[in-house]
C-alpha cells in the first residue's frame, strides 16, 4: 500500500484538480477525503483501492481488519471520485469554451 508521505512525493499537481472538484460540490466526498487526494495521485489511490479489494475478496481477516479495509476502500473510491470530478469539470470548460468561440465565429 501507498503511505501518505509516498503520495506526497510522488504527487504534484492535484491541488488544481482537487479544488476544480470541491467546487463542483460533490456532496459525497468529506473534506478529509479531499485532503487526503493532496497527498495521493488518482492513479496511486486507484492501485491502493485495487490491493483493499482483493485483500477483502481473498478472506482470513478478522472482523476489525475487514471494517478497517472497507472504511479505506471507501476512502479511496472518494480520492477517486474526487479525481473524476474534477478532470471531468475541465473537460467540461474546455468544451464549454469551444462552444462558445463557434457560437462567436458564426455570429461574426
Amino acid at each position: 500500500m501507498t503511505t501518505e508521505t509516498e503520495g506526497q512525493a510522488a504527487g504534484g499537481g492535484q491541488a488544481e484538480v482537487t479544488a476544480e472538484a470541491t467546487a463542483g460540490g460533490s456532496a459525497g466526498t468529506s473534506q478529509a477525503q479531499l485532503a487526503t487526494a493532496d497527498a495521493l495521485s488518482y492513479e496511486q489511490a486507484r492501485a491502493e483501492l485495487v490491493e483493499v479489494v482483493q485483500r477483502l475478496e481473498s478472506g482470513g481477516s478478522t472482523l476489525e481488519e475487514s471494517l478497517a479495509l472497507w472504511e479505506r476502500g471507501e476512502e479511496l473510491a472518494g480520492i477517486c471520485r474526487a479525481w473524476l470530478e474534477g478532470a471531468r469539470a475541465r473537460l467540461d470548460a474546455v468544451l464549454e469554451e469551444e462552444e462558445e468561440e463557434e457560437a462567436e465565429e458564426r455570429e461574426a
